[in-house]
């Protein structure tokens, strides 16, 4: 009977994938046993041909999305980092091949990323571009010892306000930069000149500079509105159209320069003081690391598939800037824009990530020469547009539902004015400063009640920080009267017991009672008795 059932189940197609599982032993148990490895066996190639399909449905075109957006993008941060054109494009291929691969992130794309070229920029100027690649290197190896030491989620203690200002003072300071590129001049050292000097860089003339800059922009804004060329990327078509545009009027321009791409360099241990080395090192594997993570949880919400894996996502992350530094590429760190692209393009799986990277490299390799037709001005001017963009409003409306403005102001402000690590510092001081003030704010509220009673009601987190506004409130109850104390807190310290506990004491002392009432918790009973103050941790 048994036997007749397994057959039966076999024989249905819709259930071929269903395990038997039978009590009947010796032959007939191996003839089971047999006929379910040979039905798993069919369902491991059906779920490889069907994943085989997805990959050639979804994932290979929102790969050519992707990798359209990445090109440009890429090179843009290269010039605003300072650095060798070929370098963004390295750490687009690697970012997309090997920290795709090993990454925790199924749809996130890394690469060379906005939010890091201030830092890239002032290490190269420091250091000199190939012992960046060093402290890039290092960096790598610092995140892949992060991941394994499971500390992903720690950099998701940082406030996001603190996050969204750096990058938004970090745009400002871009766009300005470019800027006076395209206006045909050159930038300034900081921002406060770049900002001193921009009335005077329109007011002169800048002949074919201004021209190509200016149909950038325009491309750049009237492209997205147009709905039947929506599947070219704006950054793409902007620098495709200013190139051709600029080659056929014969404009004098200045030309993206690939000629060091082959050339290939070892990078050299940085020279100078070890203490800022490490700093650098630090600085950059801190950043990139909380930028790609931040990125992954945001790409969560925009697909159903599997979410990140943290720890793993910060090795993927730490192996390609070890590779990128090794190769001569930027930092790398996971990309908004690009992981967007990706999403919004069908991708499904990791797939899509990995083969953006391998078409950035076939395109290095085979079409390099085509982006030396791509004028710098037009670059620049697509690195206006990205500044711009950074100073993201979505973000200012969300944070100010919260009170995080000051933070996200500071912390932009920080960067603009003084610089991306001070800024950044200046952001979590205030952070952690509002988190102070926030566990002060108790309150008590003192009243008579009908029967001739007084009544002290405190709510909040009590803790020393309030006891002096505790005090206060205590000190207009009358002595002798009968008092009702109720206790609506999240937290109470040994401090604001003790002055709790010594108020209560001498207030009966006067001939007065007392009488606690706890809502939330036992923390002054349990305070009282000699217990804990919270709960223990339940295994």
């Amino acid at each position: 009977m048994a036997l007749r059932e397994a057959a039966d189940v076999r024989n249905q197609p819709e259930l071929r994938c269903v395990k038997v599982i039978s009590p009947i032993v010796h032959t007939e148990g191996f003839r089971l046993s047999y006929g379910r490895l040979m039905t798993n066996t069919n369902c491991s190639q059906n779920a490889t041909i069907g994943g085989f399909r997805s990959v050639l449905r979804s994932d290979l075109p929102a790969s050519l999305v992707v990798f359209l957006v990445a090109v440009p993008l890429s090179l843009g941060i290269a010039v605003a980092s300072g650095a060798p054109l070929a370098g963004g494009l390295i750490a687009a291929a690697v970012g997309g091949v090997v920290a795709g691969a090993l990454g925790g992130s199924a749809l996130q794309v890394s690469g060379p990323a906005a939010g890091l070229s201030l830092v890239v920029a002032d290490l190269v100027q420091t250091y000199g571009w190939r012992a960046t690649c060093v402290i890039t290197l290092l960096a790598g190896a610092l995140q892949l010892a992060f991941g394994l030491l499971r500390v992903a989620r720690a950099a998701l203690a940082v406030s996001p306000a603190v996050v969204h200002g750096m990058l938004a003072g970090v745009g400002v300071v871009i766009a300005l930069a470019q800027l006076h590129i395209v206006l045909g001049g050159s930038p300034q050292s900081s921002a406060v000149e770049n900002l001193r000097e921009l009335p005077a860089q329109i007011l002169d003339n800048h002949g074919h500079a201004v021209a190509v800059g200016v149909l950038t922009v325009t491309v750049l804004a009237v492209w997205p509105r147009l709905p039947r060329l929506r599947a070219v990327p704006a950054p793409l078509a902007a620098l495709l159209i200013a190139a051709a545009v600029a080659h056929l009027a014969g404009w004098q321009v200045t030309h993206v320069d690939l000629s060091g791409l082959g050339d290939w360099q070892a990078p050299l241990w940085p020279e100078g003081d070890w203490h800022g080395i490490a700093g650098a090192v630090l600085l950059v594997a801190v950043l990139a690391g909380a930028e790609s993570l931040l990125c992954s949880l945001a790409v969560d919400r925009l697909h159903e598939g599997p979410r990140t894996d943290l720890d793993r996502e910060l090795i993927g992350q730490g192996a390609g800037n070890l590779v990128s530094g090794l190769l001569g590429g930027l930092p790398i760190a996971g990309v908004i824009v690009r992981s967007t692209a990706n999403a919004r393009a069908g991708a499904r799986s990791r797939a899509a990530t990995i083969l953006h990277g391998v078409w950035v490299l076939v395109f290095v390799v085979a079409f390099g020469r085509a982006i030396s037709l791509i004028p710098m001005e037009a670059l620049a001017a697509l690195l206006v547009s990205i500044g711009v963009q950074m100073v993201n409003v979505g973000h200012i409306r969300n944070l100010h539902g919260y009170g995080e403005i000051p933070v996200y102001l500071a912390t932009m402000g920080g960067v603009v004015l003084i610089g991306l690590a001070e800024g950044v510092l200046i952001g979590l001081g205030l952070a952690m400063l509002q988190v102070l003030r926030r566990l002060t704010r108790i309150a008590v509220a003192v009243q008579t009640t009908p029967d001739g009673g007084w009544r002290v009601a405190v709510r909040g987190s009590l803790t020393f920080l309030g006891v002096p506004r505790l005090i206060e409130a205590l000190r207009r109850v009358p002595a002798g009267v009968p008092v009702g104390v109720e206790l609506e807190v999240d937290f109470m310290d040994h401090a604001a017991f003790e002055t709790l506990r010594d108020w209560c004491r001498e207030h009966e002392r006067g001939g007065g009672t007392v009488e606690i009432a706890e809502r939330h918790g036992e923390w002054y009973a349990m305070a009282a008795s000699g217990l804990r103050a919270a709960p223990a941790k339940s295994l």
